[in-house]
């Protein structure tokens, strides 16, 4: 159930980018800002549609325009009684952001994109919590999937069995990519009918309460480079700090492939991962994102090369980082002091 002190906070957070914006009225319209703001309540019925309702937060507290035929079902199963209570039903065919923005003015979320990703970035202690058995129990999920998994296994069969390890936890798949060795190529692998053979990549993207956990892991023979692509998330990771700045962390990143042997221009070929939590990137990192990284705030880098990458959803501390997608059962080796995943082997 979502906490009522945690949604006191978030209240207050909101009343200050509303007040620093000059806005008597915002509606929030996304899945990231909506179930973030009504702690984790699940927004969908499609994971390729919008969500299912939209928030007014004004002076006079907050109502949730609801499409009718899930109002019920959201009252009884997701929000808060004091939620429930201010549900105002909208008709099927009318969009429950054209309801809730037609009752008067207010800002949008696109003007207030940057302070709200900083409302939410540093998370509360419930949100820590769930997000915490969400890590584990993605990184479980994983680790039972690979279990079942031979060089002769295609990658479909792979990502059917990733999918079904994520939804039996009641985790639902956003993203399941799966590359054999033919197909190591490739940063975003979308599974095919080709086999594994002797290696292979696995890459979730899972979601429960709204959190988003991020984790690759490899399967079968070791790679080449492997070390050394855990060498550059090593200085991601130590550049991510509470009080830095989020393309500072990036830039140090990024030059960590020159220093580390690879060209120095293999950042470019593929995204470095970033801020994580209620969407999978919040936001992708550049040279150009200028938010500061807080405490507790979740993080998941991913750096890569051809046929290497890693990638786990960590949570920045003032003492350090947690790792939140571990499973005891993986191998690991030890980066910067800290245990980090390597290739399991096939059974």
């Amino acid at each position: 159930m979502p906490s009522p002190a945690d949604r006191r906070v978030k209240q207050q957070r909101l009343a200050r980018v509303r007040s620093d914006a000059g806005a008597g009225a915002l509606v929030l319209t996304s899945h990231e800002a909506v179930s973030w703001y009504l702690d984790g309540v699940r927004t969908h019925v499609s994971l390729a549609g919008p969500p299912v309702l939209a928030v007014r937060v004004d002076d006079g507290g907050d109502h949730l325009f609801v499409a009718a035929n899930e109002a019920d079902r959201l009252a009884e199963e997701e929000l808060l009684p004091d939620d429930a209570a201010r549900i105002v039903r909208v008709p099927w065919q009318t969009p429950p952001t054209d309801a809730a923005t037609a009752v008067g003015p207010a800002m949008t979320e696109a003007v207030l994109a940057g302070p709200l990703r900083a409302a939410r970035a540093s998370l509360l202690p419930g949100e820590r919590d769930r997000y915490r058995a969400l890590g584990r129990q993605t990184a479980e999920a994983m680790t039972d999937a690979a279990g079942t998994l031979t060089p002769g296994s295609t990658e479909r069969t792979a990502a059917s069995a990733l999918a079904a390890a994520l939804v039996a936890r009641g985790i639902d798949p956003l993203v399941i990519l799966v590359a054999g060795r033919s197909r190591l190529g490739h940063r975003h692998p979308l599974p095919t009918d080709a086999p594994l053979g002797d290696r292979a990549m696995l890459v979730v993207c899972g979601r429960r309460h709204g959190l988003i956990a991020n984790a690759t892991r490899w399967v079968g023979a070791a790679g080449p480079d492997d070390e050394r692509i855990l060498a550059v998330e090593a200085d991601f990771l130590a550049a991510t700090r509470p009080g830095a700045v989020l393309s500072d962390a990036f830039a140090r990143g990024c030059a960590a492939y020159a220093a580390h042997g690879f060209d120095d221009e293999e950042w470019t070929r593929h995204h470095q991962g970033g801020p994580t939590g209620y969407a999978g990137r919040d936001p992708r990192a550049t040279a150009q994102t200028l938010d500061p990284i807080v405490a507790d705030q979740a993080f998941a880098w991913n750096p890569s090369a051809p046929g290497a990458k890693v990638e786990d959803t960590v949570l920045i501390g003032d003492d350090g980082i947690e790792v939140l997608t571990a499973d005891p059962r993986w191998p690991t080796v030890t980066q910067a002091g800290r245990a980090r995943p390597t290739a399991l082997p096939f059974s």
